[in-house]
């Protein structure tokens, strides 16, 4: 994660545009299928990262509940889940400006 904040990380990141090209120009059912397969790997990779927003995020809070056997307020909780969800509509809105971008030649 801390590559993805520094100026080079960010500028590699690619949204909707980046994964249409990855799929081939021709039609090939095997290669659709891997990189369905691929892409699913990477969502579940990135569902378990430990924002707020996602399951990582609530796997988090459940281990710290256990270690200091208490419950974060309920008001905390509501506050992480916006940060994480605005973490989370930042990283969409800066991968398809950066595929906006490329497509405009400025990257």
């Amino acid at each position: 994660m801390q590559y993805v904040f520094t100026s080079e990380g960010a500028k590699s990141l690619g949204g909707f545009g980046a994964i249409g090209s990855l799929f081939p120009e021709a039609w090939d059912w095997h290669r659709f299928w891997e990189m369905t397969a691929f892409l699913s790997i990477i969502l579940a990779f990135m569902n378990i990262l430990p924002i707020p927003a996602l399951d990582g995020g609530h796997v988090l809070f459940l281990l710290y509940e256990m270690i200091t056997r208490r419950k974060p307020s309920e008001k905390f909780m509501i506050r992480a889940e916006y940060i994480g969800f605005g973490i989370l509509i930042l990283l969409m809105v800066v991968a398809n400006l950066n595929d906006i971008l490329r497509w405009l030649g400025y990257m």
